[in-house]
């Protein structure tokens, strides 16, 4: 006791501290011990939950640059038990942070009800209500439930949290969240590219190198190029320091090469076809000349259509290491497996929706209902009865399929406002504001013209990086719209 006097008058405060924390490590250590004798393991992380909580609330910032940072480096198990699969660590974040948005929004209803006005945000409101809807007509209740469940999840976070996240000062927080989510990407890249030297950079096992991280190369490559707009700008800004560039030459190289090597030719045509929209929006190239030009071009194929798909069913060159060989391919519909599987599960999409034409057969429930819809002609060396490999492959026929013809339009709505305001934004702000929304808006077009061919959108990376570019196109249009659209007054208010 006279020890402990001593000791209190010499280190009161700290002394005061070990005594506390003492007291917290003991009663966690006892959690557990209670937790190992009863099975019950959920018991060593109930102690985090108020600090999650009270982290949430106070700095719900740094919690979602948290999420933002594990999102590359997340791992998906696909089963779990009952045949439900998981991506970790992101997956039980988002749950959590589900449960708790709608507390959030209370304690902001000012920027709900502006977000509500946004007619980006009523495009993807008609998008969940539909969905939601063809949940109780699916042929599947618990599969298509489930699968509504996790759209809902990364909708309100990745959506609206991002809407909230953004509000104040939406060009330096879009850059910090892109930088959150690049730099741990370059992480996964570089582990890729090392797998691949063991294997001389074959194109076989481009397909695998990547996981954990990712499934495949096809949505290893879809992110890839979604970035790729952000590490041009991030590479070309004004006024850099010695570090930046350093830290940017040598990202620009792994990057180079992790796309390259990804064998991902749909990355390839999307960041082709994003250039292309970058030149005519930087040239300001008339649109009825794009109109004239579109107008030819139809004609041209359609009154050539015979020769064209003769022309298409000689190209024999299949995948390749070769990269001429492997641009070749693209267009191989005669023996190309990739290709013509594709079609097989666009083909079965399409009929399914004939069967169901209004509601679907539910959502997610592609995968378990197509295989009756394959027929003998369509089937290739890779087909099988499970959707091995991907779903519809493609992020319009799929909602056509799973949710009828108006499950493929609110998909389409919301994707054509996100182009329509985010060229109104490119000529309503200026100088480095114009840049980002720029790699924002070309980046989402890739994602866009991905889709056509494959469909991720049920994977946290791709997620993530599609419904925030949503959300910063709508803030920045609503402040322009707050403003009255006086541009100087919007380039000012951004500058200061």
């Amino acid at each position: 006791m006279l020890l402990r006097q001593k000791m209190h008058s010499l280190f009161p405060q700290d002394f005061s501290l070990i005594d506390k924390y003492t007291s917290i490590g003991l009663g966690y250590l006892l959690l557990c011990c209670v937790g190992l004798f009863f099975d019950a393991y959920w018991l060593f992380a109930l102690p985090i939950v108020p600090f999650v909580v009270w982290f949430f609330f106070k700095r719900l910032d740094l919690f979602y640059c948290g999420l933002v940072f594990l999102i590359p480096l997340s791992i998906t198990i696909d089963d779990i038990g009952l045949g439900f699969g998981i991506i970790l660590p992101t997956e039980p974040i988002l749950f959590s942070l589900t449960c708790l948005i709608g507390l959030k929004f209370f304690m902001h209803p000012k920027i709900l009800l502006e977000s509500f006005q946004s007619p980006i945000t009523k495009g993807i409101l008609f998008y969940l209500a539909w969905m939601f809807i063809t949940v109780l007509t699916s042929s599947m209740p618990v599969v298509s439930l489930k699968f509504f469940i996790l759209k809902l999840s990364y909708i309100l976070c990745f959506y609206f949290l991002s809407y909230l996240f953004f509000y104040k000062q939406p060009f330096k927080q879009i850059k910090k969240l892109y930088y959150l989510f690049f730099i741990p990407l370059l992480a996964v890249i570089t582990y890729t590219l090392y797998r691949h030297t063991l294997y001389a950079y074959d194109e076989k096992a481009a397909h695998w190198v990547m996981q954990p991280f990712f499934k495949d190369h096809t949505v290893y490559g879809a992110i890839l190029a979604f970035m790729a707009p952000f590490l041009v700008y991030m590479a070309t800004r004004k006024k850099q320091t010695f570090n930046r560039l350093v830290f940017s030459a040598f990202s620009t190289i792994v990057f180079s090469m992790g796309l390259i090597f990804s064998y991902t030719r749909a990355a390839w045509v999307s960041l082709a076809g994003a250039l292309g929209l970058y030149l005519i929006l930087y040239f300001k190239v008339s649109w009825k000349f794009l109109v004239i030009v579109a107008l030819f071009l139809g004609g041209y194929l359609f009154v050539n259509q015979e020769q064209i798909l003769l022309k298409l069913q000689k190209n024999k060159q299949d995948s390749s290491d070769d990269l001429v060989e492997h641009v070749q391919s693209i267009s191989n519909i005669a023996s190309d497996a990739s290709n013509l599987e594709r079609v097989n599960r666009w083909n079965c999409a399409i009929e399914m929706f004939k069967e169901r034409p209004v509601f679907g057969f539910g959502p997610g429930t592609y995968m378990f209902q197509y295989a009756r819809f394959q027929k003998s002609d369509d089937l290739t060396i890779i087909s099988t009865n499970f959707a091995d490999g991907g779903n519809a492959h493609s992020e319009y026929l799929g909602p056509l399929s799973e949710s009828g013809v108006f499950g493929f339009l609110s998909v389409f709505v919301f994707i054509l406002l996100m182009c329509v305001y985010a060229i109104k934004a490119l000529y309503t702000f200026y100088g480095d504001d114009k840049k980002v929304i720029f790699f924002v808006f070309l980046g989402f077009t890739t994602y866009a013209a991905h889709g056509i061919l494959n469909n991720y959108l049920d994977t946290d990376k791709a997620a993530f990086l599609f419904f925030s570019a949503l959300a910063f196109i709508a803030v920045i249009n609503q402040k322009g719209l707050a403003l009255n659209g006086d541009s100087n007054t919007i380039q000012k208010a951004n500058t200061h």
